[in-house]
């Protein structure tokens, strides 16, 4: 498949840190839903924390799938962003937004629920 979005760079692309390459967030998403799904990555790698220390292999399973429904929104798994049209790329990210808020909720004043 030729890329959707052939001025990305490899720079533009990927972050290497420690050597290691991982894939960068969409720059095509929006900051309030690139920063809604942050939010949700953030509390569901906290909700992993807990559950692993907590030996609670359920709700580990179940905060790690929050975490790659993050990652998945973000771009950061699943197909290259750089390989989808910009409007299939906003589609995924706010479908998985959808998924993580049925999942995790927001509070009643709009702030995210604390899900650990």
């Amino acid at each position: 498949m030729a890329s959707t979005d052939p001025a990305a760079s490899d720079d533009e692309r990927w972050l290497v840190i420690d050597g290691r390459r991982w894939r960068r967030t969409d720059p095509s998403l929006p900051e309030d839903l690139a920063a809604a799904l942050r939010s949700h990555l953030g509390r569901a790698r906290a909700a992993v924390r807990v559950a692993k220390r907590d030996g609670d292999d359920d709700a580990t399973a179940d905060a790690r799938r929050r975490v790659g429904l993050a990652k998945a929104g973000l771009g950061e798994r699943g197909p290259t962003w750089w390989d989808d049209e910009v409007a299939a790329r906003l589609s995924r990210a706010r479908e998985a937004l959808a998924e993580l808020d049925r999942l995790a909720p927001p509070r009643a004043d709009g702030a995210p629920a604390v899900n650990t």
